[in-house]
């Protein structure tokens, strides 16, 4: 048991719920379950500019097995260690039933949950999530505090976790919908600058780069053929990969015809760029950055990283130099922008809107 000065409670809703829930014991409580402990911490994406992800992955495994732990064995610890586990298709099916859990997988339950848990409380002995040939459920050491089953408390803190995000990730699709009846275009631009803020949310800042750069390229004509008697005029295109939490190998936009990769990402670790390189095996990459700083100063700091690991190698430093084709910082989107036709502004507003829609799982809606 942990000492109750050691630990604070992140969340205000938590808080509230446990208070609720336990009274004058509630700091007792939270300070001796680990389970408690891990909820609250992984919860911030619930305020407003969070950098956080939502882990949503993580949340619903825990949350569907305590979903049907509930009516079977609640306050029943004797039955419950007899217990071998929840099939995997019915918890599958449950948690994709949920708010944005529709393109969720089973990476969270098979191991994701269990090495991060063990992450945050090295000490532990115990995995929390119990596999079992196709089967989960939740140590018993995690579900009580003493006597006391603390698994309705975790429910109603990720019920209320998901409450908050759905209307947290519809203010949005509100605010969208105000921008698209502005009738002057400087203030449309103005508004879309200011969603590229440096504590944008990650899968929102590459929404709005995506559609912002999609629109600034399109207006860009290149020339392709095998002669030059055959060459033939075309328009630059890019695509999203697929959803922003994708396994997409270090590329989160491509572009047509020129065959460009780009890979949103943020100035925090520039290991991470040349991870990014390595996995598109050093194929050069346009770095779209979620940060004021000037492109020229990132770009620096990053063939000095480079420098740095190469240690004089020159194989090591041409393989990483060569691979950065561009950087692209928020000041270029916001430049970009400004410069748009009325027309491509309100493309951008159709764009965010529905690779939002997608990316939320939220219906899309049909202008025609």
């Amino acid at each position: 048991m942990q000492e109750v000065s050691e630990v604070k409670i992140t969340e205000k809703f938590v808080l509230e719920i446990l208070k609720e829930d336990f009274q004058d014991q509630y700091a007792d409580i939270y300070g001796s379950s680990y389970l408690l402990q891990y909820l609250d911490k992984k919860m911030k994406a619930v305020h407003k500019g969070s950098k956080t992800r939502k882990s949503l992955a993580n949340i619903y495994a825990i949350y569907a097995i305590l979903h049907f732990y509930q009516s079977d064995y609640y306050d029943k610890p004797d039955v419950y260690r007899q217990f071998g586990g929840y099939d995997y298709m019915q918890l599958f099916h449950f948690y994709q039933g949920l708010y944005g859990g529709s393109k969720l997988q089973n990476h969270a339950l098979n191991s994701r949950v269990n090495g991060e848990f063990r992450n945050k409380f090295p000490d532990l002995k115990n995995d929390l999530i119990i596999a079992n040939n196709g089967k989960y459920l939740i140590h018993i050491d995690y579900l009580y505090v003493g006597q006391c089953d603390i698994s309705r408390t975790c429910c109603k803190v990720i019920e209320k976790y998901i409450e908050l995000l759905a209307a947290k990730d519809h203010k949005l699709i509100t605010y969208l919908q105000e921008m698209q009846d502005l009738t002057d275009y400087s203030e449309k631009k103005e508004r879309i600058c200011q969603l590229l803020s440096e504590d944008a949310e990650a899968r929102i800042f590459e929404i709005i780069s995506y559609s912002i750069l999609k629109n600034h390229y399109k207006n860009t004509k290149v020339y392709f053929g095998y002669s030059l008697s055959s060459l033939q005029e075309e328009k630059l295109q890019l695509y999203k990969t697929g959803r922003t939490n994708a396994n997409d190998g270090g590329i989160d936009f491509v572009m047509r015809p020129v065959g460009r990769f780009f890979q949103v990402t943020e100035v925090d670790n520039y290991d991470k760029y040349l991870l990014d390189i390595d996995k598109v095996m050093h194929f050069p990459i346009t770095f779209v950055i979620r940060t004021k700083t000037s492109r020229e100063k990132v770009l620096n700091e990053l063939e000095a990283y480079i420098d740095e690991r190469a240690n004089g190698m020159v194989v090591i430093r041409e393989r990483y130099h060569n691979a950065i084709e561009e950087i692209i910082t928020i000041n270029e989107l916001n430049e970009w922008t400004n410069e748009l036709s009325n027309d491509d502004v309100d493309s951008i507003l159709r764009d965010i809107d529905i690779y939002y829609r997608l990316e939320m799982n939220m219906d899309i809606v049909d202008d025609d």
